[in-house]
């Protein structure tokens, strides 16, 4: 029996789901916290799954079930088929027959849900306590709030029980339970993870979420529910310009001091210290006025687009008022005093904010800032549970209304607790985002990283390789390099007479030699222009590999090759511009 509980371990290091389940469950006694779950399945109910997914495995091969041996947990507004889906209102439970697309994707790819999770009522709230269920304390300190409203799904993947968890976010329920318990959480685009299945809080601004402790294992989980629904009328595709990484040299765009007055000290001290650690590693930081986008994420509750949880969930108060939570019950019957002539008026307010956003990104790969203010006691949450969850919202509410995309992750800790960053960029930026989080808070290198817009792959051997002139052609496409590669013995190298000077790859019949080269994936938009660009004796054809493969790339015209000095031998082009 495995019961490796290493809490980074890679989703790939192992195929074994019966024993990666009896580890869940030993740990799952361990640590001692029911008030993480709704509903678990038995152990004998979660093996038995584990049983069928290695006769799958054993059946069809560990290609066709990347996710075999992967144990999740699934927030209890989302369906799994045969298991309740309650909301945390018990009264409004149901059985559903059929799994949520992004559950059925998980589990066709060999994952195994072995629960619910408990959340702050109808998914309305940031801090893990408006639950009849209990309040979901921190992973890491019993005193200190889980954050919500994906309150035990956060827990239960910080605590190790699970590899990854799915959420769900439309104020900073997938950032802000990140955040408050060391764990990176992909808050996606809205529209690329589909919502059929999932019970809405604010169908508009509503997104399934990932929490995960590494972000390579966020990034394999989200990559699999990615996709299109056709059966949901919300699903989204990816933008085909969408950027694949972010740029080498990253600018980021922080909060000017008074956009920062409601932050503790303690997360004061480490925002200011991640963000000394972001200049240390050469980032350019942008002090830039956010009041707008403050402004705008005090609509989703104080502002008629409440409405929307009304709309949503409102008919579900009178069910059982009694086992209602009371905050949760004010915020949702707000939307019934709102007008149509309301609503109008803040949606054209976000409207102008969204403006605001696109201007405030124009010239930067993200914006950076605190997740949270602060972290607040669970004691001082029920002393006061609206005032203390609107401020630990102040700077995550605006994002879904203004449809952009985000990451949150660990930062640089001061005190030793908990703290955490969030990237935002525009819609479909997810990949960069991503791409940005591993290279500059992470130390997770995205090279042949999970989940990313449509790409075509150049294979190139001079001038546009990484440090060479023309390599910004490709990196302001956001092209990312997805490693060398090496062509088949049948090419020769030659230096051109250009400027930049580059060299020219010729295919041989015979004499031929291995060339080392980069392999690039660009958005698939953008290929086009880029290689209407490609300057003579410059063509792109297929290129032959020491794999046996091949890739498209950049070869030469033979006829400007026969006077152009002979290199083949350097066996690439960094070689021969170092020696020479």
């Amino acid at each position: 029996m495995n019961t490796n509980n290493d809490l980074t371990r890679p989703l790939s290091s192992t195929a074994d789901p019966i024993g990666r389940v009896e580890a869940a469950y030993e740990r799952i006694a361990a640590v001692d916290r029911p008030e993480i779950w709704i509903t678990l399945r038995t152990r004998e109910d979660a093996l038995a799954i584990a049983r069928e997914v290695q006769t799958r495995l054993d059946h069809d091969g560990a290609d066709s079930l990347p996710l075999a041996g992967t144990v999740v947990a699934v927030k209890d507004n989302i369906d799994v088929a045969g298991l309740p889906t309650t909301c945390a209102a018990p009264a409004t439970s149901y059985v559903p027959e059929l799994s949520a697309t992004a559950v059925a994707r998980l589990e066709e790819a060999g994952a195994i849900a072995i629960g619910k999770t408990n959340l702050d009522q109808f998914a309305t709230g940031l801090v893990g306590t408006r639950s009849p269920y209990g309040a979901v304390r921190n992973a890491f300190d019993p005193d200190l709030i889980s954050g919500g409203s994906s309150s035990g799904s956060a827990v239960a993947t910080a605590l190790g029980i699970v590899d990854a968890a799915l959420g769900t976010d439309t104020a900073g329920s997938g950032r802000v339970p990140a955040a408050f318990n060391r764990l990176v959480g992909i808050k996606p685009t809205l529209g690329l993870v589909p919502a059929r299945g999932m019970v809405p809080a604010a169908p508009s601004y509503d997104t399934i979420t990932v929490f995960a402790r590494t972000l390579t294992t966020a990034r394999t989980i989200v990559d699999t529910i990615t996709g299109v629904d056709p059966l949901d009328a919300t699903s989204r595709a990816w933008d085909p310009t969408a950027p694949v990484a972010a740029s080498p040299s990253p600018r980021l765009a922080v909060a000017q001091a008074h956009n920062l007055s409601p932050l503790s000290p303690a997360w004061q001290d480490s925002y200011d210290r991640t963000l000394d650690s972001l200049r240390q590693a050469g980032v350019e930081l942008i002090e830039t006025d956010i009041t707008p986008l403050l402004d705008a994420a005090k609509l989703l509750y104080e502002g008629a687009i409440v409405a929307e949880r009304t709309y949503a969930v409102g008919r579900h108060l009178d069910t059982d008022p009694e086992r209602a939570d009371p905050s949760v019950t004010a915020i949702i019957r707000g939307g019934g005093d709102k007008t149509a002539v309301n609503l109008v008026a803040d949606q054209q307010s976000l409207r102008r904010a969204a403006l605001t956003a696109q201007t405030v990104l124009a010239d930067v790969d993200a914006l950076l800032l605190p997740t949270a203010p602060g972290h607040p006691r669970i004691d001082e949450v029920q002393a006061d549970p609206i005032a203390v969850n609107s401020w630990v919202g102040t700077y995550t509410n605006f994002v879904n209304l203004l449809d952009l995309a985000a990451i949150a992750v660990p930062g640089t800790e001061a005190d030793g607790a908990p703290f955490g960053v969030t990237l935002i960029g525009p819609a479909f930026s997810d990949a960069a985002l991503a791409d940005l989080a591993g290279r500059m808070l992470l130390d997770e290198p995205s090279v042949d990283a999970a989940w990313n817009p449509p790409t075509i792959d150049i294979a190139v051997f001079g001038a546009h390789m990484t440090g060479q002139p023309l390599n910004g052609q490709l990196t302001d496409l956001g092209a990312v390099c997805r490693g060398t590669i090496t062509t088949a013995p049948t090419y020769r190298l030659h230096a051109l007479p250009t400027t930049p000077p580059k060299p020219g790859l010729v295919r041989v019949g015979s004499g031929g030699a291995a060339i080392t080269g980069e392999r690039w994936s660009i958005p698939a938009a953008h290929v086009g222009n880029f290689l209407t660009g490609l300057a003579a004796p410059m063509t792109v054809g297929v290129v032959e590999l020491d794999t046996g493969d091949t890739a498209l790339g950049f070869l030469c015209e033979p006829l400007a090759t026969m006077d152009a000095p002979d290199i083949t031998s350097a066996g690439s082009w960094a070689t021969y511009l170092a020696t020479r």
